[in-house]
């Protein structure tokens, strides 16, 4: 094997202890405190956790998005090896959906409702491409069709308006996929889609990926969907990632107490007719949250220890957990009283 060919892939994206605060009237709300992790080419990382964990916060942090009173306090976030967070507004309009694009949640928002989608995605083209009209509406047309939109050549000509929600929401990631970009942050785009529609995104989202080298970020709240796509998982609680690793790791072989909960509560074939498992309690609130553990309080495992705040261990190359009492293997379920 030649040196170069034993040269480690330089990741896409490495965010380094990053830290955004909202500073509030009230307090300081932490929604990212101190996340870590690296997608490399051809990457799919899957972030999953309930609502206000961060996940979405940590990707307006990429994208140079987040408003007043929030912003990057610490850490790092190195793009292609350049340094970005806190970068110049310029040049992050610069990357803004050419190099990286983000899709959005809600598309109603995401897309402007006075224009045309034509002239929406023509101008994310010709903004960070130098090509024809003409051209530019072929590429916009032919990936409209890539995402399951028929009649795509009339479809250009309409407003935001006259698409149902699930129909936005293709046009968003339409748009996301158009300059073929080395970083896609999807933001539970397949949220608003039926099912067969889904699965007809993730497949093309996959093939970009395989066959362009492009890096992904997607996160969701469904960890049947990371199941099927990513090829690694972060889990967040509380704007930290508590449990990171393989997807065949995370999925086999859970060892945080909140993943082996969300674990718990998907439904499937070995649980008919019985009552779905829940995680007791709620998220807790991010403003001038207390130090410790976040999950103790809903943690079946917690002892005095988990007042303070807890390492985080490796467990393999990529494996880490951030807990004192992880579940090793055979106690998982048993232990959380659980159905494997």
């Amino acid at each position: 094997m030649t040196p170069a060919s034993q040269k480690a892939v330089e990741p896409t994206i490495e965010i380094e202890n990053l830290k955004t605060y909202f500073f509030t009237r009230s307090g300081v709300v932490k929604s990212v405190d101190g996340v870590s992790y690296s997608v490399a080419p051809g990457e799919i990382l899957g972030i999953v956790g309930e609502s206000g964990s961060g996940k979405t916060v940590t990707g307006m942090s990429i994208m140079g998005l987040v408003e007043k009173p929030g912003r990057i306090v610490e850490g790092s976030i190195r793009f292609k090896g350049e340094e970005i967070a806190n970068a110049s507004e310029r040049r992050l309009r610069q990357l803004r959906g050419g190099a990286i694009s983000m899709v959005f949640q809600d598309a109603t928002t995401a897309l402007n409702p006075v224009l045309r989608v034509d002239t929406q995605m023509v101008e994310t083209l010709r903004a960070h491409k130098k090509i024809s009209r003409r051209e530019a509406l072929k590429t916009a047309e032919e990936m409209l069709a890539r995402v399951g939109i028929p009649t795509p050549e009339k479809r250009l000509k309409s407003y935001p308006h006259e698409f149902s929600g699930g129909m936005r929401q293709r046009v968003s990631i339409a748009m996301a996929l158009l300059n073929d970009p080395d970083l896609i942050i999807a933001d539970e785009p397949t949220t608003a889609l039926d099912v067969t529609v889904q699965a007809q995104v993730l497949l093309e989202t996959q093939k970009l990926c395989r066959e362009k080298g492009t890096s992904l970020i997607w996160v969701t709240h469904d960890l049947t969907v990371v199941a099927g796509l990513a090829d690694k998982v972060c889990v967040m609680y509380a704007g930290r990632i508590v449990e990171s690793g393989s997807v065949d790791d995370i999925l086999d072989n859970p060892q945080h107490p909140y993943t082996i909960g969300l674990i718990g509560s998907i439904p499937s074939s070995n649980t008919r007719g019985r009552k779905l498992q829940q995680i007791e309690g709620t998220t807790p609130s991010l403003l001038n949250i207390k130090p410790g553990c976040a999950f103790r309080e809903r943690c079946w495992r917690a002892t005095s220890a988990c007042q303070e705040e807890p390492p985080e261990s490796s467990f393999g190359p990529g494996r880490t957990v951030r807990c004192f009492h992880p579940c090793l293997d055979g106690e998982q379920y048993e232990s959380a009283g659980l159905n494997a």
